[in-house]
């Protein structure tokens, strides 16, 4: 096993054992060890040979070629014993059945799982409660409820817990439902996503209106415009990545056992729809390790394939599982999501462009090929152990086709487990080719490159530490002096166009039995008629679900800029209270102006040197209480800006605050003046405001306005855990570092 420093960081931290002192008591070897024999034992209740077996198991995982999820790789051979990532609980009509599903929740998510809900059976906002002569105070609110309780379970005592949380497009909630996460910090616990009939994704397209439906009473409530509803997801997904869509009746179009049960959620990062506790392991292939003299080498890949699947076959026999119920629907189905991940490295070894057809056919023939192989293990398991339970009346039934699981593949999130493999994540393409890293333990600073590109580099001779430094200043080498073929194979997430981030996910989809992670990158420029012009796509591919993120869409997020010694020193912790710098003789800024409740809004936003030196806010209308208030912002905002606060914690501090008159600016809501002033600086600071020069005095703003594109990159955040930036990709935000996730 080759592991890099960040690799090594995640073992540490995450996965290799500790005892009561939390010293680690395991190397990487022993944990392959520790898994592939707690595994191999399900080998013995069919009278297989473990020892046989076990050693094919650690083969796989100590080559890199196969990681299982998360909880398996932490969990197999000790006391918790959950090996599942993937649980989808049902949430009844009842205020016993929704604490019934809150009670699941926490005994789920403590022994390591993330969770899926439908909160689509709930009763509507202001509906009657017939036991108090109430009203009902719908999903949302229930669902904030959830969202507090995972905010103290800590996984295993390891990792944060994640849900995903799902409502039908035609219940009466849905607008609610779709803003609740505009607000930063609501819902943070919870990937949310609308479940989109193919009636309400025709009405879009026709313009037509469309009926909500109580679940209580099964009657229509009212109807309304599809295409005002559809613009709300797409307000939503241009805002923040979220709500996503999952393809509901695609969903159930495939699904193989029908006659158990309707889909209707998902888990955290939408790849595995469930029945309603239904759980499903995980595993993922490095393709990666398979390419071999300009193709991939088959014969490996069907071995793997097929030690793979009969893996994760076995991990449902030594599973723990955290509730009756779920052992007795996994045990029924036994579904198994056998994935991929280095896609992203196998195209670069193979000199194929992400962003082409080639890569396109090439996705379908991988997929193809595992999903066939990972079938036929299936079969010959069938044989051997005996067909699911439920597979009377089930597709398989029906095609005459005896299968051991129900399901065999899916596409991943694999943002911790790449890490472990060092290779790229999932089918994405990668984030950057180079990363400047820090360790905040004690201080070193380091670089870090695609190792494919770095070897790539050194067999070309074209491989230097400065030039390293350069790359991993903007993760590209796209404004560097490299040759065009190279620039070609070699692009980064934000370098391909989102249609063909659509494409691919709709490549793999084709041959897989349960969903696809994937993140569809847009730039921060992309307006919302990208956004829906991804949503559309995705729907007429049949994909069963997207999730779009444009870049730099989040409050969480910080633009990565090359840093100096002294910005570093601005950022340390005083040891006394600090003066303000004084405000120079000369700045040089703009003002730009909003509309608001109370009129037009004009914030001045002036630079020096060291940055943003002052705020000047003014109403249209002089005088009078707003007028001073809006004064006292400027003030206020000033001092702070010119005494090193990060501007990003002031925005957070002024965004959303509401008052009883609300504007709108081009189409944006403004609830307050201060509100106003937040949005104006949150845009001056990503460079929305371009296309401006400035010369006074030789003095030179912080942020150039050249009208030039930048070529610093907005970034999926700050790790809370470690400090390094977040990537966003397969509808999650991880730390390539240290291994946090927020999807758990």
């Amino acid at each position: 096993m080759i592991l890099n420093k960040t690799a090594e960081t995640v073992l540490k931290k995450r996965y290799l054992l500790k005892n009561e002192n939390g010293e680690i008591i395991e190397t990487p070897e022993q944990m392959c060890f520790r898994v592939a024999n707690a595994v191999a034992i399900a080998e013995e209740r069919y009278g297989g040979d473990s020892k046989f077996w076990a050693k094919k198991f650690f083969e796989i995982i100590w080559n890199q070629d196969f990681m299982p999820n998360s909880p398996t790789l932490m969990n197999a051979g000790t006391t918790l014993g959950q090996l599942s990532a993937c649980f989808v609980l049902p949430v009844e009509d009842s205020m016993d059945g929704i604490f019934k599903a809150l009670w699941d929740m926490a005994r789920v998510q403590k022994s390591g799982g993330g969770t899926g809900f439908s909160f689509s059976r709930l009763r509507p906002k202001g509906d009657i409660v017939k036991s108090t002569m109430g009203v009902a105070s719908g999903p949302v609110s229930f669902m904030k409820i959830f969202d507090s309780a995972t905010e103290q379970i800590k996984q295993g005592g390891k990792r944060r817990g994640a849900n995903m949380g799902i409502l039908r497009c035609d219940h009466p909630d849905i607008e609610e439902f779709i803003k609740a996460k505009w607000e930063e910090g609501v819902l943070r616990n919870f990937n949310i996503s609308v479940a989109a009939t193919e009636r309400f994704m025709e009405a879009v397209k026709r313009d037509e209106e469309y009926e909500l439906i109580n679940p209580r009473t099964k009657e229509v409530v009212r109807k309304v415009s599809a295409r005002k509803i559809f613009n709300l997801i797409v307000e939503g997904a241009w805002r923040n990545g979220e709500p996503g869509i999952v393809f509901i009746d695609e969903i159930n179009k495939n699904n193989p056992t029908p006659h158990v049960g309707e889909i209707e959620a998902t888990n955290p990062c939408g790849e595995q729809p469930l029945l309603p506790y239904e759980s499903c392991n995980l595993g993922s292939i490095n393709l990666a390790k398979f390419v071999k003299g300009g193709d991939f080498n088959w014969d490996k890949l069907k071995d793997v394939v097929w030690t793979a699947t009969r893996f994760l076959e076995d991990v449902i026999d030594v599973n723990e599982y955290p509730i009756p119920e779920i052992e007795e629907k996994t045990k029924a189905n036994r579904k198994i999501g056998l994935g991929v991940m280095g896609w992203a490295d196998a195209l670069f070894l193979l000199g194929i462009p992400y962003d082409s057809e080639e890569a396109l056919n090439m996705a379908e023939r991988v997929m193809k090929f595992i999903q066939l192989e990972s079938h036929k293990a299936s079969q010959f398991l069938a044989e051997e152990r005996g067909v699911f339970p439920n597979w009377n009346g089930s597709v398989w039934e029906k095609r005459g086709v005896k299968m051991r699981n129900a399901t065999t593949t899916t596409i991943a999130p694999t943002g911790t487990i790449s890490i472990i493999a060092n290779c790229s994540s999932g089918i994405e393409p990668v984030f950057a080719l180079a990363y400047k890293r820090v360790n905040v333990l004690d201080g070193e600073e380091f670089f870090e490159l695609n190792p494919v590109f770095e070897k790539f580099l050194k067999d070309k001779r074209l491989y230097s530490d400065e030039l390293i430094k350069k790359v991993a200043e903007t993760g590209s080498i796209q404004n560097l002096d490299f040759p065009i073929d190279m620039k070609r194979v070699f692009k980064t997430s934000l370098e391909i166009a989102p249609e063909w981030h659509v494409r691919m996910q709709a490549a793999f989809q084709k041959f897989t039995d349960n969903a696809v992670s994937k993140t569809i990158n847009l730039p921060n420029s992309a307006t919302r008629a990208d956004v829906e012009r991804a949503l559309m796509l995705a729907y007429e591919l049949k994909c069963k679900g997207i999730t779009v993120y444009r870049d730099g869409s989040r409050e969480e997020q910080v633009l990565m800029t090359k840093k100096t010694e002294k910005d570093k020193e601005k950022l340390r912790r005083p040891t006394k209270f600090i003066e303000p710098r004084p405000r120079p003789r000369v700045t040089v800024g703009r003002t730009i102006e909003t509309k608001t409740g109370c009129g037009s809004l004009y914030v001045t936003i002036n630079e020096d040197s060291e940055g943003i030196a002052e705020v000047f806010v003014q109403l249209g209308k002089s005088g009078g209480c707003a007028a001073s208030q809006t004064e006292a912002i400027g003030r206020l905002l000033s001092i702070s800006l010119r005494s090193w606060i990060n501007p990003e914690v002031l925005i957070r501090q002024l965004k959303g605050i509401r008052c009883p008159s609300v504007g709108f600016d081009s189409g944006e809501i403004i609830t307050s003046c201060a509100d106003g002033v937040a949005k104006v600086l949150e845009k001056w600071l990503k460079g929305e405001y371009k296309k401006i020069r400035f010369e006074v005095e030789g003095i030179k703003p912080l942020t150039e306005f050249t009208g030039e594109e930048s070529t610093s990159k907005m970034i999926g955040g700050v790790c809370p855990e470690c400090g390094n930036i977040l990537e966003y990709g397969e509808g999650c935000a991880t730390c390539r570092f240290c291994g946090f996730t927020k999807c758990g």
